[in-house]
């Protein structure tokens, strides 16, 4: 991913944030000969194993994908791929800036992990990815399901369920959040987006609010992203 020194984290606990609280990935890897990539939509997490994570680089996602997806098929030991975490996102409309010429654009958080897939091959191992998946999901997004009562009704879809390891070899982040902009034009826009009824927009202010108290601490002691 190409990134403009404007626009990478300001610190590598930034990246961290934006791939536990938006897991949905784009999971990326290579296709048949001469065909397409593959590309899966899937839910990964960061390995319960790693401990407190505080950066991405070297560490181990957990994920799984249907086994009748094709895309499982072509995964092998080692495969490289990517996995494309997407976060708070919105446009931009010339008219928040109140200045002519002007252009639209579009503000934007990404991060790209890129590594090698390992496919699960235990049974046990394969269940400890989805029992560690829901915990993940359920202490985060939901209502702190109690899975007990289902876990032998995931033993009998785990044949169905491909797990597998990515073993984190690289990590390309982007944050464009209006810093090509004056400081007043991009506050023009960072209140525009907090007083928007669309939450992505209000998540992209937040961000934005977070960078400015990062470039501009009002106390050193304090950390910007909790």
């Amino acid at each position: 991913m190409f990134v403009p020194d404007q626009y990478r984290d300001p610190e590598s606990s930034w990246p961290v944030e934006l791939v536990a609280g938006n897991p949905l990935a784009l999971l990326i890897s290579a296709g048949p000969p001469a065909g397409a990539p593959f590309a899966t939509s899937v839910p990964i997490i960061m390995d319960p194993a790693c401990g407190e994570v505080t950066d991405l680089a070297g560490i181990t996602l957990l994920g799984h994908m249907n086994r009748a997806n094709p895309h499982w098929r072509a995964i092998g030991p080692g495969t490289p791929a990517i996995a494309v975490f997407s976060g708070p996102n919105a446009y931009v409309s010339p008219t928040v800036y109140e200045l002519d010429p002007a252009a639209p654009t579009w503000n934007f958080t990404s991060v790209h992990v890129h590594g090698t897939l390992h496919p699960i091959d235990s049974p046990e191992e394969s269940l400890e990815v989805v029992r560690s998946t829901v915990r993940a999901f359920e202490g985060r997004f939901g209502g702190g399901w109690d899975m007990t009562s289902s876990v032998d009704y995931f033993r009998k879809i785990l044949p169905g369920v491909g797990a597998y390891r990515v073993k984190v070899t690289k990590v390309d982040s982007m944050f464009k959040l209006s810093q090509e902009q004056e400081p007043e034009v991009r506050d023009r826009v960072r209140r525009y987006f907090a007083g928007s009824d669309f939450g992505r927009r209000r998540e992209v202010a937040a961000l934005m609010a977070q960078l400015d108290e990062f470039a501009h601490p009002v106390d050193s002691r304090r950390c910007p992203v909790s």
